[in-house]
């Protein structure tokens, strides 16, 4: 007998992903564009000043959308610094000229420091780098293609926040305000636009492995926050996870596809953790 090929779920749908230059934004656009989608793919592509690590490069923007093109998958790849209104919807305005449409969105861009000191230590510069970027940034993308999804009625929006979106972390004050603002923010905006036909829900990873294959760094700058020594990084944080393991970047993949595609079509202003437990006690 004949096996039928599985459809493409993400078939004729246009995906803007943000932090698309590695880590998990670079999971999102592979297994999306092996699920069909065509891709836009933001990245500020550039260093941060304030964020004490590299961030994201122009060739490794460039070399996620390379790895889609080949799977399939039509891709306009962009620089934007999503603390810049202008930037964004200069991004979106891009997308709608090149496809016409935005089906999904990731808001997947953020950072993990300036970090590791206590809340009364924080300076103001740092504390609103960390709003600006990791809360406002994803406000600013969803008030920019706001319009376009409700004229066409339909569209799904993916907010990646953290587990530090659920729960606490000492000296982490700026990052866990930020994710639990962009839960609230989830939930407010899937109250907004539900009646138009657009969908808004977040995810709560846990610890992401830095996998070599998206060129992952984020676990690695956590724990030097931390003053975890980064060589034995991995195995200071599997020893807090339930399932003993950490997440992958394609594990949050994974749920982003779900979450994006039709199969969750009556799915709105959720919160689903993909953190192996970690919030369950």
């Amino acid at each position: 007998m004949t096996q039928l090929s599985q459809p493409s779920r993400l078939a004729g749908k246009t995906a803007i992903i943000t932090g698309a230059a590695r880590g998990v934004g670079r999971a999102c656009a592979r297994l999306f564009a092996e699920q069909g989608a065509d891709l836009v793919l933001v990245d500020i592509a550039g260093d941060l000043p304030g964020v004490p690590y590299p961030m994201g490069t122009a060739s490794q923007l460039e070399h996620t959308a390379d790895v889609c093109r080949e799977l399939g998958s039509t891709v306009l790849a962009t620089k934007a610094d999503l603390r810049d209104d202008a930037a964004v919807r200069a991004a979106v305005d891009s997308a709608i000229g090149r496809f016409g449409r935005i089906d999904v969105v990731v808001n997947n861009a953020g950072i993990a420091a300036p970090s590791g000191q206590p809340v009364h230590r924080t300076s103001p510069e740092d504390w609103q780098l960390m709003l600006d970027v990791n809360l406002s940034g994803a406000w600013r993308v969803i008030n920019a293609v706001g319009d376009v999804m409700t004229a066409q009625r339909s569209g799904s929006i993916v907010n990646i926040s953290s587990t530090a979106g659920l729960v606490g972390y000492r000296h982490f004050a700026g990052y866990v305000a930020a994710k639990h603002g962009l839960v609230g923010l989830t939930k407010a905006a899937a109250l907004d636009l539900a009646p138009l036909g657009v969908r808004v829900n977040a995810l709560c990873p846990g610890s992401i492995r830095d996998a070599e294959s998206v060129e992952g760094v984020m676990l690695s700058q956590i724990a030097r926050a931390l003053d975890v020594p980064v060589a034995d990084h991995e195995t200071t944080f599997v020893a807090a996870q339930p399932m003993n393991a950490l997440v992958e970047p394609e594990d949050v993949a994974a749920a982003a596809l779900w979450l994006a595609s039709d199969e969750s079509v009556r799915v709105t202003g959720s919160v689903t953790t993909v953190d192996g437990g970690f919030t369950a006690r």
